[in-house]
Formats: C-alpha cells, structure tokens, sequence
C-alpha cells in the first residue's frame, strides 16, 4: 500500500514562496574515517540519491560548495590546528605523534586519506549557505554533509575535525545581530557551545543525552559567561526519549527562546542520531517525531540553514534527512521508497518511516516539566536588546564579523569554476558560495 507523507508546516506563508538552497558535492561519499568506525560520509551520498530519487531536487537551487581557502577557516580555528590537518597523512603520521596528541587526532578522529579535501567539502557548503542566506538568495539552505557540532578552536573531538556550525554561524553574523543555534543531535553541541559562551549575540540550544555519555557536558546549570549568562540553554535527558515526549519539551521552549531572543537567523543541527535504533545511540524517536522539530522552526519564516551532524545507523540516516528535506521545501512524498542505487540498504519494508522500538522512556513528565520550567525561568532573564561584540572562545583574540567577502581557492574553467558560459551542462555560476548545478547532472 502506497502512503502520502505530507510534511508538517504549522506556518501561515505558503509553502511554495520558500527558495530553498542545498548543498552537496558527490566526492563527500568517496571519504572513509576507517574499518569499524561508525562515522560514514557515504550516508550523505545515500541521503542524495534518495532525494533525486524523489524529485525533491527540482524544488530547491542545488550547488556544489565552492572550497574554501585554509584561511577562512582561521575565523575560527587555531593557524596551527589548520595547518597541522593540511599536513597531516596516513603516510606521514609517525612523523607528527606530538601534534597528533596536542589535536586529539588519532582514536574518534583518524587521520585518514584526503581528510583536510574532507573538511573543506564540509564546511564550505555550510559557509557557503550562510552567505547565500546572508545576500537574501535563499529562505532555507540544506546542508547534510556539515554540522560537526564537537570541534574545537584547536583540537579534533567526536568524529569532528572542523567546526563548520561555528564558521556558518560567524558568517551570519556578518548581516544579524544574532543568532539561534539549535541541537537535536543526541550528543550535546559542546564545540559550538563553548565557541560562543560569552556572548549575548548567540544562543545555543541543545536537547541531548546526559550523565555517562560523550561528551559529558551540557548541564542544565550551564547557562553561559559573563555577557553570554543566560545565552546558553540545555535540555539534558535520559534514555527513550519518544515523540510525544520530545515535542512536549521542544515546542514550549523554542517558543520562550523565539519570544524573548528574537533571531535574526537560525542554524537547526539535525543530528539523526537521536532516532529510534541508532548505533550510537539511546533514544526512541520516530523519522516524523525528528523532522516534526524542522517544521516548528521552519514555521517562523527566519532565515535558517539546517545541517546534518550524528547518525550512525546507515539505512535509518537517509531516510530521515531525506523526509527533512521535504518538509522544509513543502512536498509530501510517498512512504514507499523509489528505486534508488542503494535499494537493497532499505529493506526488507523499502519504507521512509521505520517503526519505533518498545524501549521505556526513563524521562519521566515530572522531570520534564521541572527542567522546563527551570528553563523557561532563565529565558525570562533575556536581554531583549543585543549588545555586547562577538566572542568566540578563542583566548588571544575578540572576533569581529568582518565584511561580507568570502576567502575562497578559485577553481579553474575546468574544475567548474566560474566560466562564463551559455551551456547549461557547465557550471558557469557567478556566485563565491558555490557552484550551479544543471539538473541534468544529478541523475546518471
């Protein structure tokens, strides 16, 4: 029996007055993190297909992220940590043991072969939405390949090399006095967190697991420094979380958090690992229950670039990015998957939504209900008025947003670059944030 999944909208605009913008580059899917190891960029290649597969690319401006140049990175990151992942190869590594020590670049975070092209391809298509988002080109920009939330300013951590939420993020900055990130990963958003814990410009809100899980942090006492007090809001919680349970704790507080913080911007970091039967991870939510969260903040009619982040089930991730994608461009799309180059993955039902398990939620109404509140409680003590310039947790220097221009490696005609030319089959975009894709290449 074939089903039509409508996406949940809870807006007054219409879904078709939305451009969407989404950024993919096929090369990300060739990068392998190692034998056994849970992280695997093919699950945005797979997340792809399913979406061409769909039709749903023909809703959105699809482009291949142009690469940005080591030096836009230094936004952010430590001149030595960026130069140390240029350098560093499977080749050369016995080398750089010391370096490999001081970055924590080695267990969670291999060294592997092309791992700095792997970072780049990253976080260019989450700078290079910002921008889009930034010059007015685009409502929403997709970007599956990034939110690698645990990266810090100079060491790799949980799968994370380059921070490309906090680079997005300081590129918003640019044009809006502030802005909202939002985690639903399962693990909590530290790296992003911590980049912007002293700041009143930035809020950070994080639902995520707590109490003998990586990484460890995101008490809910943890509410931000000196001007960023009360700027940093966290949801710890406990295994089994299910939707119903979710969405009762979700809704009330981003409603507190849009009322009081009032963003210019959002960036929504999807991490699939919060689903029902994750590898890594320990909650129940369904493939709805997860994307019923990309809807409410899509509802507000602001700015938003929404990226990927965790997700270590293989055939579970692309499901779940692949229905996101239709609910931010407004399409319902049928439960019964398309043929697609990795049908075999989604069997044996070949559904989009996948049934939850029977787990018990240890997240009781009360404990919910208290730590929202408590919540709730710290948003009213908000500044309506911002103030305060940008810190970025980096301890020798105060980051200023700079001006809007972007430093980019230009590629040549031949690898795409910005050839003037009539032939759609070319791309010939003008923009620095990425490179036009004709329609014709993304189904082979």
């Amino acid at each position: 029996m074939t089903m039509e999944t409508e996406p949940t909208s809870t807006g007054s605009t219409s879904a078709s007055s939305r451009r969407v913008s989404y950024f993919y580059d096929a090369e990300v899917g060739n990068y392998h993190y190692g034998q056994g190891h849970p992280m695997k960029p093919h699950r945005v290649r797979m997340t792809h297909n399913l979406v061409v597969n769909y039709g749903l690319y023909k809703k959105m401006d699809v482009f291949r992220p142009r690469l940005l140049s080591p030096t836009a990175m230094t936004r952010f990151h430590s001149d030595d940590y960026i130069n140390f992942l240029k350098v560093i190869t499977p080749d050369n590594m016995t080398d750089y043991t010391r370096q490999l020590q001081r970055f924590n670049v080695g267990e969670d975070c291999p060294v592997f072969d092309g791992l700095f092209e792997f970072c780049q391809l990253y976080t260019s298509g989450s700078i290079g939405g910002a921008a889009r988002l930034n010059e007015d080109s685009a409502d929403i920009v997709i970007n599956w390949s990034g939110g690698l939330h645990h990266a810090k300013k100079a060491e790799a951590s949980g799968f994370c090399y380059i921070n490309d939420c906090v680079l997005a993020i300081l590129e918003l900055l640019k044009k809006h006095e502030r802005v909202l990130y939002i985690d639903i990963d399962i693990h909590h958003g530290d790296g992003v967190e911590e980049a912007f814990y002293s700041t009143n410009r930035v809020m950070t809100v994080s639902f995520h697991k707590f109490g003998e899980y990586f990484p460890g942090t995101g008490d809910v006492l943890d509410i931000g420094y000196a001007d960023g007090k009360n700027y940093a809001i966290n949801f710890p919680l406990n295994d089994g979380m299910d939707d119903e349970a979710y969405e009762s704790v979700f809704k009330p507080v981003l409603s507190k958090v849009m009322e009081h913080f009032a963003p210019g911007a959002i960036v929504l970091q999807c991490g699939a690992d919060s689903l029902s039967g994750d590898r890594l991870g320990c909650f129940n939510l369904s493939v709805k229950g997860h994307a019923d969260c990309v809807a409410f903040m899509r509802s507000y009619n602001i700015p938003m670039l929404v990226l990927g982040g965790g997700g270590y089930t293989l055939r579970n991730v692309p499901r779940c990015w692949t229905y996101e994608t239709a609910v931010v461009v407004g399409e319902g799309v049928k439960d019964d998957l398309p043929f697609n180059d990795y049908y075999d993955y989604f069997g044996p039902d070949y559904s989009l939504h996948l049934p939850v398990s029977n787990m018990e939620n240890l997240n009781s109404k009360e404990y919910l209900n208290r730590t929202k509140t408590q919540l709730i409680e710290i948003l009213r003590e908000v500044e309506p008025v911002p103030g305060t310039q940008i810190q970025t947790g980096q301890v020798e220097s105060q980051l200023n947003p700079r001006g809007f221009g972007m430093e980019v490696d230009e590629p040549s005609k031949d690898e795409g670059g910005n050839a003037k030319s009539d032939n759609p089959d070319e791309r010939s975009d003008d923009r620095m944030d990425g490179r036009k894709e004709h329609s014709a290449e993304l189904l082979s």
